[in-house]
């Protein structure tokens, strides 16, 4: 598949964490979030976060014209059967956090890339399963890094790469991946499909 280095690169998500993650790697991209309903059929984790990230690639692909690269994700963890979003309130993260304090839990990130150019369309969805063991945490601890607001607006009510750091004891796999977008895999499947996300090695 010919794809014009120049292409429009779209992220379809208001994430601050997936911006940077994205600016990391040198790409040039815009952000158009997705507003649409989000429509689960499965409880299944890795197949949740690879549906939710179609429906979000799709919303944006139906709102722009011409051809881009649009890039959709959503993360969630998920322990003891049971798949962690964003907390409803406080109450809710502390639950949450109460529940992955002292053990191991799994964060999944589905991807899709939608690839428009002028004669093709391209799908790739794909997700990323990371491991993260956390080290116990008192009742104080919980309650206080509720209070700081941080955990609100995180899948499973913590941020890797904000105050929680202090209490990750261990992961296994992609880090970037817990932080809301695998920024390697991503690359590693654009470059199979004839593109660099990166700076580096685009043409102008």
């Amino acid at each position: 598949m010919h794809i014009e280095s120049n292409i429009r690169i779209i992220l379809a998500s208001a994430s601050p964490r997936r911006k940077d993650l994205l600016e990391q790697a040198g790409a040039s991209f815009e952000i158009i979030p997705s507003v649409g309903e989000e429509i689960i059929t499965t409880k299944i984790p890795d197949k949740e976060v690879e549906e939710l990230s179609r429906q979000k690639a799709g919303e944006i692909e139906a709102r722009v014209l011409g051809p881009a690269i649009i890039i959709g994700a959503d993360t969630v963890v998920a322990i003891d059967g049971e798949i962690l979003g964003k907390p409803k309130d406080e109450e809710d993260a502390v639950r949450m956090l109460s529940n992955l304090q002292g053990r191991t839990h799994q964060v999944y990130t589905g991807v899709t890339v939608i690839i428009r150019t002028d004669s093709q369309r391209e799908y790739i969805t794909f997700s990323e399963a990371t491991s993260v063991t956390m080290y116990p945490m008192t009742e104080e601890e919980i309650k206080g890094y509720v209070r700081t607001g941080e955990p609100m607006d995180k899948a499973g009510a913590y941020g890797i790469q904000g105050l929680s750091a202090v209490y990750i004891q261990k992961i296994d796999g992609d880090y970037n991946n817990v932080v809301g977008l695998p920024l390697a895999r991503l690359y590693q499947e654009l470059k199979k499909a004839g593109f660099d996300l990166t700076l580096s090695g685009r043409q102008f």
